[in-house]
C-alpha cells in the first residue's frame, strides 16, 4: 500500500485489481503492527491505526469504484500519497524497526521502479518521506537496531503474501498478453489477406494512395498522359461458342498474362470492361512525356508478341480460329481523379483525348497497334511505325492522322530477334529471344525441311 500502488493500478489495473493489492499490504501493516503492540497495556493510538488499516482499502474501494474513468486517475494518485503516509505511521509506531522497514521499503522501490520508472520513484519516495515525517507529529519514535522476532515474522509473512499473489497476477496478465499477442498477430494476418484481396478491385494508384492515408491526392488535375485501348476481335462471337466456364478460364488467363506485362511497363490498369482493357501512363509515377509514351507503346509490343504464344497454346486446347487483339494508343491532356459521389467514387481519367484512344482501338486492324500522331511524335526514333494516313473518326469533325506500329527499330536490323509473316496457307512467329538452345537445332531442321518442300512442290 505504498505511494506507488494505487498509482500503477490507475493505469494498467482493475478496481477491484486495486483493492486486492492496497488490502494486501494494509494488512501487512496492520500485522506488524498489532505484532509490535503490548497488549496488556493497550495503547489506543495503536489500536485506531490498527483498525484504520483494516477499513482504509474497503473504504476506498467503495470511494473510487463507482467514479467516472476520467475522474480516477487524478484521485487514485492522491490516494498514493495516503498510502505513502500509513506506512510511514506503522513504521514510525514500530519504531523503525529493521526488517519491516527494508521490506515495506523494497515494496515502494519495486512498484515504483516497476510501474513508472525513474520519476514515479521519485515522487513516490518523496510521498513516503512526507508520510514520516506527518507521523513524527502524532508519535515520538525510539530508534533501536535490533527487532522483535514476532515484528520480523508478521511483516515478512504479509510482504512475502504480497509479492507471491503479484507474482500470480503477473503470470496471469503475462499469459493475457502472449494470448492477445498471438490474437493481434492472426489479425493482422487476416487484415493483410483482405488487404491483399482489397487492393485487386483498385488500381494501384488508389490503393497506394488509401493505404497511406493520402487520399486527397486523387483529386481530379489535368495532365498528360498516354492512354492505352486493346479488345479482343469478335470475342462476342466467340462467347456464343464456348461455354461459360471455358470461356470464363480463357478471359482470366488472357487478363492475366496482359496484366503482367503491365505491371512489367509500369503501368497503370484503369479497368477491365470485358475482354477489353485501358491502361494509364503517366498519371502517377511518371517519367517524363516521352518516357511514359515509350513504355505504353513497348507495352503494346509485347502484348503483340505475347498473343502470338498464346493462340498456339488455345489452338492446343481446341480453338480453331485465333484469337486477336486490336490496340489504340493516344496521347495528350486529361483530366485525372476521383468521380462520382459521396457513396460511390471511380479512379479515372476523362477527355477527348481519352476518347481517341479508344476511337483508334477501335479503327485498328486484328493484330494491329495503332497510334495517333502526338504519340508517334513521341517515340519515332525508338520505334518503326508505317504512317497510315488519315482517318475518319466517330465524334470528331476533322480526320485524324495515325501511325501503325511495326517493332522496335533496334529489332529490324541485323539484331532482329523476332519475325512474323503471314500469307494464304502460311503463317509463321518466330521470338528468338525464347528459342531455348536444346531447342535451337530442331526449329532449324523443321525450317529447313519446310523450305525444301516449299522449292520442290510445283505451285499452279
Amino acid at each position: 500500500m505504498n505511494s506507488k500502488t494505487p498509482s500503477v493500478n490507475a493505469h494498467t489495473e482493475s478496481p477491484l485489481q486495486q483493492y486486492y493489492f492496497r488490502a494486501l499490504i494494509c494488512f501487512a501493516a496492520a500485522g506488524t503492527l498489532a505484532s509490535h503492540t503490548n497488549w496488556e497495556d493497550i495503547n489506543l493510538l495503536y489500536v485506531i491505526v490498527v483498525v484504520l488499516l483494516l477499513l482504509y482499502p474497503y473504504a476506498t474501494y467503495h470511494f473510487t469504484h463507482k467514479r467516472p474513468p476520467e475522474s480516477t486517475t487524478s484521485l487514485l494518485r492522491w490516494l498514493s500519497y495516503v498510502d505513502a503516509g500509513l506506512i510511514g505511521l506503522v513504521l514510525s509506531l514500530i519504531n523503525f524497526s529493521i526488517l519491516p522497514c527494508v521490506l515495506f521499503l523494497t515494496i515502494i522501490q519495486f512498484n515504483a521502479l516497476l510501474s513508472g520508472g525513474i520519476r514515479r520513484w521519485m515522487e513516490d519516495n518523496a510521498a513516503f518521506a512526507a508520510g514520516v515525517l506527518v507521523s513524527l507529529l502524532l508519535h515520538k519514535p525510539q530508534l533501536i537496531l535490533s527487532t522483535s522476532v514476532q515484528i520480523s515474522a508478521a511483516s515478512l509473512i504479509g510482504i512475502v503474501c504480497y509479492f507471491l499473489v503479484h507474482a500470480v497476477y503477473m503470470h496471469q496478465r503475462f499469459r493475457k498478453l502472449v494470448m492477445s499477442q498471438k490474437q493481434l498477430e492472426n489479425e493482422q494476418k487476416w487484415h493483410k489477406i483482405r488487404a491483399y484481396k482489397f487492393s485487386r478491385y483498385l488500381p494501384p494508384t488508389v490503393w497506394k494512395a488509401i493505404n497511406q492515408g493520402r487520399d486527397e491526392t486523387l483529386q481530379a488535375e489535368r495532365k498528360k498522359i498516354s492512354v492505352f485501348f486493346s479488345d479482343i476481335k469478335d470475342f462476342s462471337q466467340l462467347s456464343e461458342e464456348m461455354e461459360a466456364e471455358a470461356l470464363t478460364d480463357l478471359l482470366n488467363h488472357y487478363l492475366t498474362e496482359m496484366s503482367k506485362i503491365v505491371t512489367h511497363y509500369g503501368g497503370t490498369i484503369d479497368k477491365f470492361m470485358g475482354d477489353a482493357i485501358m491502361v494509364l501512363y503517366g498519371d502517377s509515377n511518371s517519367q517524363g512525356i516521352k518516357a511514359d509514351c515509350l513504355r505504353c507503346v513497348s507495352m503494346a509490343i509485347a502484348m503483340k508478341k505475347k498473343m502470338k504464344s498464346l493462340q498456339l497454346e488455345w489452338f492446343n486446347q481446341g480453338i480453331k480460329k485465333p484469337l486477336q487483339i486490336r490496340m489504340g494508343i493516344n496521347t495528350g491532356f486529361c483530366t485525372v481523379g476521383t468521380f462520382g459521389t459521396s457513396s460511390h467514387l471511380d479512379y479515372t481519367v476523362l477527355g477527348t483525348q481519352v476518347n481517341l484512344a479508344s476511337r483508334l482501338e477501335s479503327a485498328a486492324d486484328p493484330d494491329e497497334i495503332l497510334i495517333s500522331h502526338e504519340t508517334w511524335s513521341l517515340v519515332k526514333d525508338s520505334i518503326m511505325c508505317r504512317d497510315k494516313g488519315e482517318i475518319q473518326v466517330k465524334g470528331f469533325a476533322l480526320p485524324v492522322k495515325v501511325y501503325q506500329v511495326v517493332d522496335f527499330r533496334k529489332e529490324l536490323g541485323k539484331n532482329q530477334s523476332y519475325f512474323e509473316e503471314r500469307a494464304e496457307g502460311f503463317s509463321m512467329y518466330l521470338d528468338l529471344d525464347k528459342i531455348r538452345n536444346y531447342d535451337k537445332e530442331k526449329v532449324i531442321d523443321s525450317l529447313e525441311k519446310a523450305a525444301e518442300r516449299l522449292r520442290d512442290k510445283v505451285i499452279v
